[in-house]
C-alpha cells in the first residue's frame, strides 16, 4: 500500500491538499503518516507520496502529489483540453494565491514578524486577485468542467487560510462567486472528511498559537496520530447536532426577516448568487415542503371530507418495481404526472397524487436469488419457501426504498404518507377478495392451455415480459445453461412418408425439435396439389404414429410447400387447429427444458441439444432437405433471458370476454376518455379480440392464490384431476375453503384433505386493483369515498393493455366504477438518433445522471455492472463515446423536467437530445439573471400594488407586454387542460426569453436610468416597476408546476402583495387564470411586432456594415400618417432596441440626408441608416473587394466539381447535397456583398 506523509499541523494546506486528494481514491486511497519522510527516501518537502520501494517511486510536494492522488480518482479533467485548464489552475494557486496569502495571514499567526505596511499591501493584492478567481467563477459551479476536479482542490486549499483568519464578512460579500463556490467545495464530503467543521474568520486580528501550532523552538513537532473510526463518527454527530441548531437559528431569523413564508430551510435571506447552480438551487426545498405538508390534499382545510367548490384531483402513480432504478420513462412519467398535481393543487383543487411501489414478483424473486446464490451459495429450494420469503422482506426493507429516493429528487410531489406497496397487508387483503369474488362468480376458471415458460425461471411470464428478438437471417443467440450459442434464423426442411405408399409431404420449421410433438400434417382446403391425400396419413419416422392430413383455412398455401407440420402442445397458432381438429395434444418438454414423452436417444436430452440430434437422425434416414436463412421473431424472457417455450399447463384464468366488451363500451359512449384520440383503434381493437388472462405465475414472492384443491376420501365422489375447477374452492382462510367443500361434495370435513395452490398471482392482477385497493377496498373508507374514482390515470402507451385495459375491466367488475375519468398516454423515450433505449447499445441514461453530471468514464463504469456480455460492452461503450463525448454536464432537475415536457408532443416516440436539456438549464440562468436584474431595478424599499391590474398610466412597452404575460396566461391554461405540454412549454420560454428578457427589460432601461429627473419620470419609473413585479411574479407562477425548485427560489425573493395573507410555497399560491390577466390585446401586439420587425432590420444592417459599437442615426421613412405616428408612439423602444442614436419618422415624400445604407421593413416603412462620417467607405469597399475575390474562387472550385462527367454517380447524395447549400450560401453571400458594395460607393 502507497504511503502519504503529511504535516500533522491543521494549516499546513499544502499537507491538506494532498490529503483531500487522497480522499477521491475510493479503492486506493494511500496510508497517510504524519511523521517526517525517511531521510533515505531524499524527500524534499512535505507532502510526499511513497508509492513504492526505491526513490524512483516517491513524489514530493503538493503539486505532484495532489495531480498522481487525483488522476487515480479521475479528477483531473474529462480531455486534454480540461486537463490543461487543470494545470494552469495549480498554477494559479501555487504562483499567484499562495504568495499573497501566506503573507497576509502568516503575521497573523506570528510566523513571521509583523509589517504593517507589507501586510495591507499584500491584502490589496490579494483582494485584487481575488476579483479576478470571482469574475471567473461567475457563470460557472466549478473551475473546469461541470464536475469538482483537482483545480477547486488546489485552489480551495490555497484560500484555507485567507477564509479562516483574514476575509471578514464584507470581503465576502463582495467576492459572492468565490464564496458561494468555496462553502460549495468545502461542504463536499471528501473535504469534510478532512477538514471537519470549518469556521469563516468574522474578524482580522492576531491569532494566539493552538497547542498544534509549530513550537518556536527547534524541536520537532508532536505528530497527531490519524483520527480512529470511533472518533470520527463522534465527530460527524457533533458536527449533525451543530448543523441542526444552527439551522433552528437561521430559521428564526428568516421567521423575523419573512413573516410570510413561515419556515424555509433554503438561504433566502442571503444575496442571490451571481451564476444559477442546480446543486445550490435544489438543496433544501423539497425536505421543507413535505415537512410543511403541502403535498397532503387535507392542506388547507380541516378534512378531505370538507367539500371543495373547485373540485378534487386524484391521480395514482404507476407503481414502479421495487427492484427498479430511476430510468429516463420514470424521469417523463413524473415529469408529466408532477406537472399535473402542482398545476391542479395552486388551482385550489382537493390534490392527491399517490405513491406506491410494486412487488415486481419475478424480477424481485430473481434479484434475491442471484444475492442468496452469490452471497451464500444457497437456492431458495435451500431454505424453503417460508425461509426464502422472509429473505425478500428483508431485502425490501434494505434496498425497497431506494426509488422513492430518486422520486425525490425529481421534485414529486407525492403524499408520502399514503404510500402503498402491493404486498402490504391493506393491499393482499384486497387482491385476496378480488380473486375470491371473481372465483366464486366464474369470472376466473381453471383450465390447462399454452402459456409462455421460461424453463430457467419455472415459471409461466406475461406478455409484456417477453422480448421479441427480430432476426434477418441465421444468428446464434447465447442461451442460460448452454455452453455454446444456439442457432436461430433458420428454416429446417423435412419429409413425412405418406402411409401407405411412396410419397412424400415436405414441411419446415424453425424449431426442429418440436417434430418430436407432432401430430398431424395440414393443408390449406382449396390446395390442388394435396386434394388426393384426404383420409390419409403420414408416419412419424421416429415412434410408431400416425399422423392424419388436415385441411385448414389457416394454412397459406403459397408459403413454402403449401403444408404445415402440426404440434398442438408446443405451438399458439397449432394449439387452435388441435383444438378445431380434436387432435391429440403431446407435451414433450418438461418444466426445465428436458425432452419427455419421446423416444430413445431423444429422451431426457435438453431441447437445443435435441436440436441438432433431430437434424442428424432425419439425415441419417434421408429425409432431410435443406436449411436456409429466414427472417423471424425469437420470444426471449426479459428476466433470465431464455428463448421463452410455449408448454401446457393446467393454470388459473380470467374470463375476459364480457369485461373487455364493458371497458370497450365504456369509451364508446363517452364515460372514458383516452388522450391522444390515436390510441381508441388500438384500444378496440385488443379488447373486441380479447383472450382470457392466465394470472398463475410459478413463483414463491407474491399473492399466494387463494385457491384448494380438494381430494375427497369418499368411495362415493369420484377422484378430480388438478385441471377440472369442479376440485377447487377459493377461501380467505382454509377453515371458510373446507367449509365450502363439504357443501360442494355434501360429506363431512374429516373425508377432505386440501391443498393450497402453491402458485402465485401474476403481478399485474394487485396492478390491476391499485387505483382502489390503495384507498382501502373492500372497506368502505373515507379515501375510497372521496378519492375513487380517480380523475386521471397517466402513463405510458406501451402498457395500455397490461395495465390500463385491466384496471378498467377490474375496477367495473368489483367496484361497479371505471377507476378514472382520462387516460393521458405520453410517448416513449427514444435517444438522440430514435433508438430505442437499450443497454447493449449504451444508450440508456440515468436522469439522476442528467442531474448531477457524468464523466464519459463514469458511465463506462456503469456497464461494468450490468449483464451485458464483454463483445456487447465494447459497443456499449462506442455508443456512449459518440453520444457523449465529454460525459453529460450537469442539467440540474429543472431543466431536466422542462426538456421532457418540452419533447412530450403527442406522438408514440420521444427522441431525446441531452444538449438540448443542457439549453433549458441555460434558460434557467437566464431566468436567474433577470430576476437578479430585476430585483436590483425593483430596489430594496419597493412595495407592490396589492392587486395586479392595469392603472392606465402605462407606457405602450408595459401595455404590450401586460398583452403578453395575459397571452402567456390563456396558452399555459389551455395546454394544462388539453395535455399540451410543448404548447406550455413553448408559451412561458417565449415569455421569459424573448419577450421579457429580450424586449421588455432592454426597453425600460432608459426609464429607469431617467427616473430621478423629474416628477413625471418617477411616476413612469414607478409604473414600470410595478409592471415588472407583475411580470416576474405571475411568470414564476406559471412555471412552477414544471419547474419547481428555481422558481421557488426566486419566488421568496421576491416582496409579496399582502404580506399577512400570502401562502408560504409557490407550491400553494393560485395559479394564473384567465378571467384575473385578461390584458391580451391584438392591437397593442400587431403594434410590437411592427416594432421588432424594424428593429430587426435596422439591426441586421448594422450587421451588414460592421457597427458592432458605433450608433448612427436612423430615419424611418413611413408610407402614412399612421406608421409616422406608431414609429413616433415606440421610438424610445426602438432607439433602445437597435442601439441607434436616434430615431426620426420621415413622411415617404420627403428626402433622407445622403450617405444612408437603406433596407425595407415592410410595405408601409423603409429603415435609412445615416452611415456617412461613421465609417472610412474606401476601406469598407476595399475590404468588400477582397472578400468578393473569395467568394467568387470558392464557387468557381465548387462549380467546376459539380460540372465533372463522374460527379453524380461517384459523389455520395448527401455530399451533392452538401455541395449544392455551400453553392447556395456563397451565391447568397456574394449577392450581399455586391449591394453593400454598391451603397458603399454611393456614399463616396
Amino acid at each position: 500500500m502507497a504511503s502519504l506523509y503529511v504535516s500533522p499541523h491543521p494549516d499546513d494546506f499544502r499537507s491538506l491538499q494532498a490529503l483531500i486528494a487522497a480522499e477521491f481514491c475510493s479503492s486506493s486511497r494511500p496510508r497517510t503518516v504524519t511523521e517526517q519522510p525517511p531521510a533515505a527516501l531524499n524527500a524534499r518537502s512535505r507532502p510526499t507520496l511513497v508509492l513504492g520501494a526505491g526513490v524512483d517511486s516517491v513524489l514530493s510536494g503538493s503539486s505532484a502529489v495532489s495531480w498522481y492522488l487525483a488522476s487515480q480518482g479521475k479528477r483531473v479533467g474529462l480531455d486534454e483540453k480540461q486537463q490543461s485548464q487543470v494545470w494552469q489552475w495549480l498554477s494559479f494557486a501555487d504562483n499567484e494565491l499562495t504568495p499573497v496569502s501566506c503573507a497576509v495571514v502568516f503575521p497573523l499567526l506570528g510566523v513571521t514578524a509583523p509589517d504593517k505596511k507589507l501586510q495591507q499591501s499584500s491584502r490589496t493584492e490579494l483582494l485584487r486577485v481575488l476579483k479576478v478567481l470571482d469574475k471567473a467563477l461567475e457563470p460557472r459551479t466549478f473551475l473546469v468542467g461541470e464536475s469538482l476536479t483537482l483545480a477547486d482542490i488546489a485552489v480551495t486549499a490555497a484560500l484555507l487560510l485567507p477564509y479562516k483568519y483574514a476575509l471578514e464578512p464584507s470581503d465576502r460579500k463582495v467576492l459572492n462567486n468565490v464564496t458561494r463556490w468555496f462553502l460549495t467545495c468545502i461542504n463536499q464530503p471528501q473535504f469534510l472528511q478532512v477538514l471537519g467543521e470549518f469556521s469563516l474568520c468574522e474578524k482580522m486580528v492576531p491569532v494566539t498559537p493552538t497547542a498544534n501550532a509549530p513550537a518556536k523552538s527547534n524541536a520537532p513537532a508532536k505528530a497527531r496520530p490519524p483520527k480512529t473510526e470511533a472518533q470520527l463518527k463522534k465527530e460527524a454527530k457533533k458536527k449533525e447536532k451543530l448543523d441542526k441548531f444552527q439551522q433552528k437559528k437561521d430559521m428564526e431569523e428568516k421567521k423575523k426577516k419573512l413573516p410570510t413564508t413561515e419556515v424555509t430551510t433554503s438561504d433566502v435571506v442571503s444575496p442571490l448568487p451571481d451564476a444559477y447552480s442546480p446543486q445550490y438551487v435544489e438543496a433544501a426545498w423539497y425536505p421543507w415542503w413535505e415537512k410543511q405538508g403541502f403535498f397532503k390534499p387535507e392542506y388547507g382545510r380541516k378534512s378531505i371530507g370538507e367539500p371543495n367548490p373547485r373540485g378534487v384531483f386524484m391521480m395514482c402513480i404507476p407503481p414502479p418495481n421495487v427492484t427498479g432504478s430511476l430510468h429516463l420513462g420514470h424521469a417523463l412519467t413524473n415529469a408529466i404526472q408532477d406537472s399535473l398535481t402542482r398545476w391542479h393543487r395552486m388551482r385550489g383543487e382537493t390534490t392527491l397524487w399517490n405513491p406506491g411501489c410494486d412487488h415486481a414478483g419475478i424480477a424481485t424473486q430473481v434479484v434475491v436469488e442471484k444475492k442468496l446464490k452469490r452471497e451464500r451459495g444457497m437456492t431458495r429450494h435451500d431454505l424453503g419457501r417460508e425461509g426464502f420469503i422472509e429473505e425478500v422482506w428483508k431485502w425490501k426493507n434494505e434496498k425497497g426504498d431506494r426509488i422513492y429516493h430518486q422520486l425525490k429528487k425529481l421534485g414529486s410531489s407525492l403524499d408520502w404518507d399514503r404510500a402503498c406497496f402491493t404486498m402490504d397487508t391493506k393491499l393482499s387483503y384486497a387482491v385476496q377478495e378480488a380473486f375470491i369474488r371473481m372465483h366464486e362468480e366464474g369470472v376466473i376458471y381453471r383450465s390447462k392451455r399454452l402459456v409462455n415458460w421460461s424453463c430457467t425461471l419455472n415459471s409461466a411470464i406475461s406478455d409484456i415480459e417477453v422480448d421479441k428478438k427480430e432476426l434477418t437471417g441465421r444468428t446464434l443467440l447465447p442461451v442460460p445453461g448452454y455452453k455454446d450459442k444456439v442457432e436461430f434464423g433458420v428454416m429446417a426442411c423435412f419429409a413425412y412418408k405418406v402411409d401407405g405408399s411412396d410419397e412424400e409431404v415436405v414441411v419446415a420449421t424453425t424449431r426442429l425439435e418440436t417434430m418430436l410433438g407432432d401430430s398431424a400434417v395440414a393443408v390449406h382446403p382449396q390446395d390442388p396439389r394435396y386434394q388426393h391425400l384426404r383420409g390419409k396419413s403420414v408416419l412419424h419416422p421416429f415412434c410408431d404414429r400416425k399422423m392424419p392430413v388436415v385441411f385448414d383455412d389457416f394454412v397459406d398455401m403459397n408459403f413454402g410447400t403449401g403444408a404445415v407440420k402440426i404440434t398442438p402442445a408446443h405451438d399458439h397458432n397449432d394449439y387452435e387447429v388441435g383444438e378445431r381438429h380434436k387432435l391429440d395434444f403431446l407435451n414433450i418438454l418438461d418444466e426445465n427444458g428436458l425432452l419427455i414423452n419421446v423416444p430413445a436417444p431423444f429422451l431426457g436430452m435438453k431441447r437445443f441439444e435435441a436440436r441438432k440430434a433431430v437434424l442428424q437422425a432425419l439425415k441419417d434416414r434421408g429425409l432431410f432437405k435443406e436449411i436456409k436463412d429466414h427472417p423471424m421473431v425469437v420470444p426471449v424472457c426479459s428476466r433470465s433471458k431464455d428463448i421463452v417455450e410455449p408448454l401446457l399447463k393446467p393454470q388459473w384464468y380470467v374470463s375476459c370476454a364480457e369485461m373487455g366488451k364493458d371497458a370497450a363500451d365504456a369509451v364508446r359512449n363517452g364515460q372514458l376518455k383516452i388522450i391522444p384520440d390515436h390510441h381508441l383503434k388500438t384500444w378496440f381493437n385488443w379488447l373486441d379480440n380479447i383472450r382470457d388472462w392466465c394470472i398463475s405465475r410459478q413463483l414463491w414472492w407474491g399473492h399466494r392464490i387463494p385457491a384448494y384443491f380438494v381430494t375427497v376420501d369418499d368411495p362415493s365422489v369420484k377422484p378430480g384431476q388438478d385441471m377440472d375447477g369442479h376440485y377447487w374452492v377459493s377461501g380467505r382462510t382454509e377453515e371458510e375453503a373446507m367449509e365450502k367443500a363439504t357443501k360442494r361434495f355434501n360429506v363431512t370435513a374429516d373425508k377432505i384433505h386440501l391443498r393450497q395452490d402453491e402458485d402465485v398471482l401474476d403481478t399485474w392482477f394487485s396492478s390491476g386493483i391499485f387505483p382502489f385497493s390503495i384507498f382501502g377496498w373492500p372497506n368502505a373508507t373515507q379515501d375510497l369515498n372521496v378519492f375513487y374514482p380517480g380523475t386521471l390515470l397517466e402513463t405510458g402507451h406501451d402498457i395500455l393493455f397490461f395495465w390500463v385495459a385491466r384496471m378498467v375491466m377490474m375496477g367495473l367488475k368489483l367496484t361497479g366504477k371505471l377507476p378514472f375519468k382520462e387516460v393521458y398516454l405520453h410517448a416513449v423515450v427514444r435517444d438522440a438518433h430514435g433508438r430505442k433505449m437499450s443497454k447493449s447499445l449504451g444508450n440508456v441514461i440515468d436522469p439522476l445522471d442528467v442531474i448531477t453530471g457524468i464523466s464519459l468514464e463514469g458511465l463506462h463504469d456503469q456497464l461494468k455492472d450490468s449483464n451485458l456480455d464483454p463483445l456487447e460492452v465494447e459497443k456499449a461503450k462506442n455508443g456512449q463515446k459518440y453520444d457523449y463525448p465529454s460525459g453529460i454536464p450537469e442539467c440540474g432537475t429543472d431543466a431536466l423536467r422542462f426538456a421532457l415536457c418540452a419533447y412530450t408532443s403527442q406522438g408514440r416516440d420521444i427522441n431525446l437530445d441531452v444538449n438540448r436539456i443542457l439549453g433549458y438549464r441555460h434558460f434557467c440562468n437566464k431566468l436567474w439573471n433577470a430576476v437578479k436584474f430585476a430585483m436590483k431595478t425593483l430596489g430594496d424599499n419597493f412595495v407592490p400594488w396589492e392587486k395586479a391590474q392595469l392603472s392606465g398610466e402605462e407606457s405602450a412597452v408595459d401595455r404590450w407586454i401586460l398583452s403578453r404575460l395575459a397571452a402567456a396566461v390563456g396558452s399555459c391554461t389551455a395546454g394544462f387542460q388539453a395535455y399540451d405540454f410543448p404548447g406550455i412549454t413553448t408559451a412561458i420560454y417565449s415569455f421569459w426569453l424573448y419577450e421579457l428578457c429580450d424586449v421588455y427589460l432592454e426597453s425600460v432601461k432608459p426609464v429607469f436610468s431617467d427616473a430621478e429627473a423629474d416628477g413625471a419620470a418617477q411616476r413612469r419609473a414607478l409604473v414600470c416597476r410595478q409592471t415588472l413585479y407583475t411580470c416576474l411574479e405571475v411568470g414564476l407562477r406559471l412555471l412552477a408546476p414544471i419547474m419547481p425548485f428555481v422558481t421557488e427560489e426566486l419566488f421568496q425573493r421576491l416582496p409579496r402583495r399582502l404580506p399577512r395573507d400570502s401562502p408560504a410555497s409557490i407550491s400553494v399560491t393560485p395559479y394564473p387564470e384567465t378571467d384575473e390577466f385578461c390584458w391580451q390585446s391584438d392591437e397593442v401586439d400587431r403594434q410590437m411586432e411592427f416594432v421588432m420587425t424594424v428593429v430587426k432590420t435596422i439591426r441586421s444592417l448594422r450587421a451588414d456594415y460592421n457597427l458592432t459599437r458605433t450608433r448612427a442615426d436612423c430615419y424611418l421613412q413611413c408610407i402614412d400618417p399612421a406608421t409616422a405616428s406608431l414609429v413616433q408612439k415606440y421610438s424610445l423602444q426602438i432607439q433602445t432596441l437597435s442601439s441607434s442614436q436616434t430615431v426620426h419618422a420621415v413622411p415617404a415624400d420627403q428626402a433622407v440626408p445622403e450617405g444612408c445604407a437603406v433596407a425595407i421593413a415592410s410595405d408601409r416603412c423603409t429603415v435609412n441608416l445615416a452611415l456617412k462620417g461613421l465609417i472610412d467607405v474606401e476601406k469598407e469597399v476595399a475590404k468588400l473587394g477582397t472578400k468578393k475575390g473569395e467568394l467568387e474562387k470558392q464557387m468557381e472550385k465548387l462549380k467546376e466539381k459539380m460540372a465533372k462527367n463522374d460527379y453524380k454517380e461517384k459523389v455520395p447524395v448527401k455530399v451533392q447535397e452538401q455541395d449544392a447549400e455551400k453553392l447556395r450560401q456563397s451565391q447568397a453571400e456574394l449577392e450581399k456583398v455586391k449591394e453593400a458594395t454598391d451603397n458603399f460607393k454611393k456614399m463616396m
